[in-house]
């Protein structure tokens, strides 16, 4: 009796041994299960796309909006969709003087903004709007991304972004409602719109009033008449702002260029992996050329929207443009004197970016010729 009963208490702790042994492999298998499972929904976590927010303060339709979208999109293909870019075009994220901060506060990841919109805050880099300094957007653009003047003095004044890119317009000049300019004699009383601190100092310079306002407050001002003109190039004037039917009179200086800048917030970028910021900078890099030429092409039909809406170019006389040119080399100067007093590298800078905007002008598109 014994030896049966200890048979059969022998097969229940088998049995019991290899019930044991299936629940832990079930146990097992379950954990294995919730693991793979978490590992799965970490991966889709992982591959959800990252949203960049990028502001601009003009239409869709402007070319260096076109050139941002196409960007916009070589990131979203390059990543392989880990960025999805979501775009606020024509100043849908706020006024034209804030978007600078956009950037750096992160309301927005990107921004393009202008450099005259906060007076005061980019000194060095505004060196570039003195007058007659470059000739076109292609050599301001390409003189203000040199890797040895932003490394030195530009990027640093671009406190809290990620600075991309530095470009300019065309360069531009002055354009009326009422009175025409057509002798150095017609700038004095007119009330003129100015884009920068330098050019400020050059409408003051032909004896006109300069007048502070947002690029897109200058369609109501001039309409209302509390603007008699604006300083402009014919892009922004023709097809960024619209302003075909209410400037009639163009005066073809080409004096100045107006500077603006990418820039991506410190954060963002910060939080990309190592081959995402690649793609950004891969993306920005070594495109002054084609940004700059795409600029450059708005002057024609910039030019025709004012020519279809009613208006007339004019051209100083060679004597006049000769003052005009005496005029903006005082500014110049006294523009470098004042930077060097508030101990600022002002003439360092300045003499950098002639010799480099001298050295493109032979290769690049030049309005001067």
């Amino acid at each position: 009796m014994t030896g049966a009963k200890d048979g059969a208490y022998g097969h229940q702790g088998e049995d019991m041994l290899m019930i044991s042994a299936s629940i832990r492999a079930v146990a097992m298998a379950s954990v294995v299960m919730a693991l793979a499972s978490g590992s799965v929904q970490a991966q889709q976590t992982a591959q959800a796309p990252i949203e960049m927010k990028l502001a601009y303060f003009v239409g869709d339709q402007h070319a260096m909006s076109q050139w941002l979208i196409r960007w916009s999109e070589q990131l979203e293909k390059g990543s392989g969709g880990r960025i999805a870019v979501k775009r606020f075009p024509s100043a849908q994220m706020g006024p034209t003087p804030q978007h600078y901060d956009f950037a750096r506060t992160g309301q927005a990841d990107v921004s393009w903004f202008l450099h005259g919109g906060t007076p005061g805050r980019f000194p060095l880099t505004e060196l570039i709007n003195l007058p007659f300094m470059v000739g076109s957007a292609e050599i301001g653009t390409k003189v203000l991304n040199d890797p040895e003047l932003r490394a030195k003095h530009l990027d640093a004044e671009h406190k809290g972004i990620k600075v991309l890119m530095l470009l300019t317009h065309q360069p531009g000049g002055p354009h009326t409602t009422k009175k025409p300019i057509r002798t150095l004699e017609d700038f004095k009383g007119l009330r003129l719109r100015f884009a920068s601190p330098t050019v400020r100092d050059l409408v003051q310079g032909l004896g006109a009033t300069p007048v502070g306002v947002p690029p897109t407050e200058m369609a109501e001002q001039l309409q209302k008449g509390t603007l008699d003109g604006v300083f402009i190039d014919y892009g922004g004037a023709g097809i960024a702002f619209k302003l075909g039917g209410i400037l009639k009179y163009s005066t073809e200086l080409y004096a100045y260029v107006t500077s603006f800048g990418v820039g991506m917030n410190e954060a963002f970028w910060d939080k990309l992996s190592p081959d995402l910021k690649k793609l950004v900078i891969d993306t920005m890099t070594g495109k002054d050329k084609e940004v700059g030429e795409a600029w450059d092409a708005l002057d024609v039909p910039g030019k025709k929207a004012l020519i279809d809406g009613g208006g007339e170019a004019i051209k100083l006389s060679a004597a006049d443009q000769a003052k005009v040119r005496a005029i903006g080399a005082e500014v110049s100067e006294a523009k470098v004197k004042e930077l060097e007093g508030k101990g600022m590298p002002g003439r360092a800078v300045y003499d950098m970016m002639r010799g480099l905007a001298n050295k493109h002008a032979s290769t690049s598109k030049n309005f001067w010729n």
